[in-house]
């Protein structure tokens, strides 16, 4: 039977070092960066790729979703479910449903709230001190049109709203949309066929 090794305690030195001691082939690490200085959690994963560089499998779970952008591929699960299967560029293209757009706003949960009954508007989010609006994107209604409309119709309601710019969204962005997007269902998400019996 192939050796593992396993890394689960973050601030426990000796385990990280009895893991990876003996190059396993697989490796499995269990929020390893979990309370963690910033700096320290970079080399971590300078660590963590050289040692998928050479062969090594590495198994990582993270509640960190800057973290997750560095893996080849992610599983999102929520409340123990597994919702979507795929590397970071196939979720951020293929899970959002839409175009993301940012967008600067004096009022934040004021415009969060009426934008959400906005025509062409699926979500929005607040994020730091800027709203992240997700717009449906069809041929006769394209997103740009959406986002060129909307700070006049913020207006009209009497919120003030800079321009909506698109942004490539992040990860963070993806995994509430597609939690969102299941509490409303209310049933599992759909798992696309690349990710059945995913591994390697």
């Amino acid at each position: 039977m192939p050796s593992c090794g396993r890394w689960r305690a973050a601030g426990d030195s000796g385990s990280r070092s009895a893991a990876i001691l003996h190059r396993p082939p697989v490796l499995f690490l269990d929020e390893p960066t979990s309370g963690v200085e910033p700096q320290a959690r970079r080399r971590f994963w300078d660590l963590i790729h050289e040692l998928a560089g050479e062969g090594v499998t590495v198994l990582v779970s993270t509640h960190y979703m800057d973290e997750a952008e560095y893996c080849n591929r992610i599983a999102l699960i929520d409340a123990g479910r597994l919702i979507t299967v795929g590397s970071p560029n196939e979720l951020r293209a293929e899970q959002l449903g839409g175009q993301l757009f940012e967008c600067a706003c004096p009022a934040l949960g004021e415009a969060v709230a009426t934008l959400r009954d906005a025509p062409g508007v699926l979500d929005a989010a607040i994020f730091g001190d800027k709203l992240h609006v997700l717009l449906a994107d069809a041929p006769g209604a394209p997103a740009a049109s959406i986002a060129a409309a909307m700070p006049a119709w913020l207006a009209r309601k009497g919120i003030e709203a800079g321009a909506f710019m698109p942004i490539r969204p992040g990860l963070e962005d993806v995994f509430v949309q597609l939690v969102s997007r299941g509490a409303e269902q209310g049933a599992s998400m759909s798992i696309p066929a690349r990710a059945q019996g995913a591994g390697r």
